[in-house]
């Protein structure tokens, strides 16, 4: 197996199209057709998970955070960052990062957290918009059905909850063949009507070659009638955040003990408590303080996330409970979301969770 073919697995759960716009996710140290012998999954790659790679003969590791944030213009082993990177090289060890691309993916790194808080009804806090377009193409209404199901087959015509989801009109095309076309009905030089399908579905602006490639091998036109459009509609399946409820309300006391032990952190930050029972929660792994506003104009209950600065806390203004369970701590469950999901793609190679913990914090 090579380093290309768990990338486009990896790329099934997180598009890279997903990704921030500030954030270096991919292949960023290695060759996409090097062989793999065995998968490394970490949280971050520090030079000590390089060394459990070497020992454990993984040359792939798949970590959450880039080891590469901004340009390198030097590489001369003057930072744990260059370290890392030179002694991958040295060694061929490839190195992809997922980061917020997984951030934003409904199965990535606040399901997580959702799952490890037992929230039901959950949906996703901050959908993203710009990642959905718009396709119209106009069919033979004897080949509709056909050529329908091959574009939700390619992974068009999924909305929310919902999929193989279109809107179709009736009407008449109307054209004319020259003498060098090869038309599947009408006849050369003369003006013909026929009876077609206008089909309307959306689709993930990643998978635009899959849809349009789809939609060539169904319809049996030489020349397909079709357009692209740009929508702003938000992506209610991608995004940052989750929010849902608990199966029963907590008072806000049993709420922080429940989540100490559900997200296995010592301590947690928070602001003053508002004699409230908690039922609905908004939850955001790594650094969420953009998102305070969101949780509020959702009317969640509590918010937990990471990264709170002094300041971030005075935003709750009495409306809700702000809970900063930590960085790492929010989104160390990340390994063993990869790692089962690689396991379950790959079932017969060998994939590791690392046994490093790489939390730079410590608590005394």
């Amino acid at each position: 197996m090579k380093v290309f073919e768990v990338i486009r697995a990896l790329e099934e759960l997180a598009p890279v199209e997903y990704a921030e716009g500030f954030d270096n996710v991919g292949l960023l140290v290695g060759d996409s057709e090097a062989e793999v012998t065995k998968i490394l999954v970490t949280l971050d790659t520090l030079e000590e998970v390089v060394d459990e790679a070497i020992e454990k003969g993984a040359n792939l590791i798949v970590s959450f955070h880039p080891i590469i944030f901004s340009g390198m213009k030097k590489l001369t082993g003057q930072t744990y960052v260059e370290r890392v990177v030179q002694k991958a090289i040295k060694n061929d060890i490839n190195i992809y990062a997922t980061h917020t691309a997984l951030d934003n993916s409904e199965f990535g790194v606040s399901y997580m957290m959702a799952k490890r808080l037992n929230l039901k009804e959950t949906e996703i806090l901050i959908p993203k918009i710009g990642t959905l377009r718009h396709l119209v193409t106009y069919a033979p209404k004897d080949f509709a059905d056909e050529i329908r199901q091959a574009l939700n087959d390619a992974g068009a015509g999924n909305i929310g909850k919902y999929d193989n989801c279109s809107f179709n009109i009736e009407g008449t095309g109307v054209f004319r063949a020259t003498e060098s076309a090869n038309p599947y009905s009408g006849e050369k030089g003369v003006t013909h009507f026929e009876k077609e399908i206008r089909i309307s579905v959306i689709f993930p602006k990643h998978n635009e070659s899959n849809i349009l490639k789809a939609l060539r091998k169904a319809h049996p036109y030489e020349e397909i009638a079709y357009e692209i459009f740009e929508i702003t509609n938000p992506n209610q399946t991608v995004g940052m955040g989750m929010i849902g409820e608990l199966e029963s309300e907590m008072s806000e006391e049993e709420f922080i003990k429940y989540l100490k032990e559900n997200m296995q952190t010592q301590v947690v930050r928070h602001t003053k408590f508002l004699n409230k029972k908690i039922k609905k929660v908004a939850v955001l792994g790594g650094s969420g303080s953009f998102a305070i506003s969101n949780a509020k104009r959702k009317k969640a209950d509590v918010y937990v996330t990471a990264d709170l600065k002094y300041h971030d806390f005075f935003q709750a203004e009495g409306q809700i409970l702000l809970a900063d369970v930590g960085h790492y701590e929010s989104e160390q469950f990340t390994k063993k979301l990869l790692t089962t999901y690689l396991s379950e793609k790959f079932r017969n190679f060998a994939v590791l969770k690392s046994e490093i913990n790489t939390n730079p914090v410590h608590y005394s």
